[in-house]
């Protein structure tokens, strides 16, 4: 097994030679249970194996942004606590987090249709920032519509009760998001631990690989594939090393090509879309659309469902043990090019739920106007809930409703993964 590995390695890397760029690590996250008594400790165990990973990581040239951990279920580990004794293990929790530098998920506060511990959890979102979490609205046992009401009132009262409104980018309600995922703040599980998932940031894979191909979806799809798994593969082996040492078991890698702000997937796709114009007598060098808002070879215009499911197909054949969402990422806010779109209203959320049934992640990092109802939330959410449960997707609904602002006004977020953009009138 180990030598089909290293030989199809060697023809991926003869076939994606031109390739440079190597993906960053986004995500290196432990899968951990604790207890009240002895977080600290359990904690720290899996900080020294993702230290390791890391330092191996960076040991092989490549950038490794963020180390996280995801509990069990935060309401296992607070039951019997009064509100004000839990609101205090969480604030200790998030200092300790600081502290040590990882990102802490808590784990979904339902994965069915108890919706106790909501109130709880919009407290805690409200008042520590490095905190993430999640509900489960859908899964093989159906929709959960209590759980996505209850979500659609979390996000107004984070909208109205955080800083900026910026707590809401620490929540997501999922639907058939498989457990062991390593992005956050979808990442759930709820098993023993000692456990952990890689994943990248690699959209500037793609993007070098459309910059080649343009629109030509058979060339496109056949080197995606390559060049994706070269570096997939590359990744998975540090991976596997890491258990070997560490004893902790690795469950595999969510080869995802996810974006962050001028890492662009929105701007490698559309590099695919941008029609070639024949030279003319007044230049020598054929010139490209300049992909202003609604002409063709934007995110948004025809074509782009195609480079979504050419991206997922891609993505899905990468020869190594997959986990979590493996398929694509259209976070608004986090893509700079995607948030440009959204400003100039080329895209929406009918096209990016359009564009879901064929890829993913669902809604990700969605900018909405501070006067959105709670009931206009909720129907998002659950059309979130109702497209995974009728394709068994993993899908995701994390929206951004910015407290003070109205259509056609910029967002006002001050967080360092968040790009602004003009907010657009609700369908």
């Amino acid at each position: 097994m180990k030598l089909l590995k290293l030989c199809i390695l060697a023809v991926l890397f003869a076939t994606t030679l031109a390739y440079a760029a190597k993906p960053k690590v986004r995500a290196i996250t432990a899968f951990v249970r604790i207890d009240r008594a002895h977080y600290k400790t359990q904690l720290g165990d899996a900080l020294k194996m993702l230290r390791s990973a890391k330092s191996q990581y960076e040991s092989a040239g490549y950038e490794v942004q963020t180390i996280r951990i995801t509990t069990q279920p935060f309401p296992e580990y607070t039951r019997g606590l009064s509100a004000d004794a839990a609101l205090a293990f969480f604030r200790d929790l998030d200092a300790f987090s600081k502290q040590e530098k990882f990102l802490p998920n808590i784990g979904p506060v339902t994965m069915s249709d108890d919706v106790s511990n909501f109130n709880l959890l919009g407290v805690i979102l409200a008042n520590n920032d490095n905190l993430e979490s999640s509900a489960i609205i859908a899964d093989d046992h159906g929709i959960h519509w209590s759980a996505v009401r209850a979500s659609a009132k979390l996000v107004k009262y984070l909208e109205d009760n955080s800083p900026r409104s910026q707590g809401n980018f620490n929540f997501a309600a999922t639907a058939f998001l498989p457990a062991y995922a390593p992005f956050f703040p979808g990442s759930w599980h709820n098993g023993p631990g000692r456990k952990f998932a890689v994943g990248l940031e690699s959209a500037n894979v793609v993007d070098d690989v459309f910059s080649e191909t343009g629109y030509d979806p058979a060339v496109a799809s056949t080197k995606l594939k390559a060049a994706l798994a070269k570096e997939a593969i590359a990744a998975d082996a540090i991976a596997q090393r890491v258990a070997k040492s560490s004893g902790w078991e690795y469950l595999g890698l969510d080869p995802t090509p996810a974006p962050l702000k001028d890492v662009s997937i929105g701007a490698a796709i559309e590099k695919f879309l941008a029609p070639k114009v024949a030279n003319t007598s007044d230049s020598a060098t054929p010139s490209v659309s300049s992909g202003s808002s609604g002409t063709s070879g934007t995110f948004g215009s025809s074509g782009t469902m195609t480079a979504a499911f050419i991206i997922t197909d891609a993505v899905k054949s990468v020869p190594v043990k997959q986990v979590g969402y493996a398929g694509l990422m259209l976070p608004v806010l986090e893509d700079s090019r995607i948030a440009q779109r959204w400003g100039e209203g080329t895209i929406s959320l009918h096209a990016l739920l359009a564009y879901s049934s064929v890829c993913g992640t669902g809604l990700d990092t969605i900018p909405l106007p501070g006067d959105v109802t709670e009931d206009q939330l909720a129907r998002i959410i659950g059309d979130v809930a109702t497209l995974a449960f009728k394709w068994k997707k993993p899908l995701t609904a994390r929206l951004q409703p910015v407290k003070g602002r109205n259509v056609g006004e910029l967002s006002n977020f001050e967080d360092p993964y968040m790009v602004n953009t003009v907010l657009q009138k609700l369908p």
